[in-house]
């Protein structure tokens, strides 16, 4: 996908060697709260910025595909009040912000169980999905009430349904059946995964998408992250060999 032309691009990068698809693990925002001595709801609120601005990003760069892990299985057992807050951020992400996706030709997808999502806030994403679904210049995948190994179980038992339905033989079985029954079916794998606060694992997050992704650690907590340190971590990838275990 060609970049924005109106937009003035960093030193340094190279648009012939960007990725494809980039992911972000989007962690620290409770840890800027409490250096602030702020509630942790807080966090999540700066946090919510600075996804506009790496969505942003991401947009002018024409990077095709670009995934954040807004809410993991796992967080339904936060605090009830937090729970709550977050579930409301988004519904309110999802509300002002359709408009300026459908203008930017960015096309919203859910990865995960949206039917565990309040109602309200299932609803709002179905019209943003459904008003954003013919764009095409990039794909905004919002991973929600997402776990990887439940995307893989999902995935191994609408396979195993077809190999008992007799649409499926076990020899036709490849890595792409299994890929082609996950969320992120007909999409390229993240090239590259971006983990902010420090923390150095995946957390459950597109593990068979990831087998062969560049990764990046970074101390910065994910409200304090910037389209700038965004380039320096291109930059940066685009000075890896992948060699996707060939010589």
């Amino acid at each position: 996908m060609k970049s924005d032309p109106k937009i003035q691009m960093p030193d340094g990068l190279n648009f012939d060697l960007l990725p494809a698809h980039v992911a972000f693990i989007m962690d620290g925002n409770g840890r800027w709260a409490k250096k602030r001595l702020m509630n942790r709801v807080k966090g999540h609120e700066q946090g919510a910025q600075t996804v506009e601005e790496v969505v942003m990003a991401c947009r002018e760069l024409g990077i095709d595909v670009l995934t954040l892990y807004a809410f993991s299985t796992e967080n339904w057992a936060r605090p009830k009040e937090e729970v709550k807050a977050l579930m409301h951020l988004l519904k309110r992400f999802l509300k002002n912000k359709t408009e300026e996706l459908r203008r930017k030709n960015i096309r919203l997808n859910i990865l995960g169980q949206i039917e565990r999502l309040p109602d309200d806030v299932r609803k709002q994403a179905e019209q943003a999905m459904a008003a954003t679904e013919k764009n095409s210049a990039m794909i905004l995948n919002l991973a929600l009430s997402y776990g990887a190994r439940e995307e893989i179980t999902m995935a191994v038992q609408r396979i195993a349904a077809k190999v008992r339905s007799g649409a499926l033989e076990l020899e036709g079985i490849t890595d792409k059946t299994v890929s082609d029954h996950l969320y992120t079916a007909g999409m390229p794998d993240p090239d590259l995964i971006v983990r902010t606060s420090a923390e150095f694992r995946l957390s459950n997050f597109l593990m068979w998408q990831a087998a062969y992704s560049e990764l990046v650690f970074t101390p910065t907590l994910w409200p304090d992250f910037t389209k700038q340190e965004f380039y320096r971590i291109l930059i940066d990838y685009q000075q890896r060999d992948r060699r996707f275990g060939k010589v």
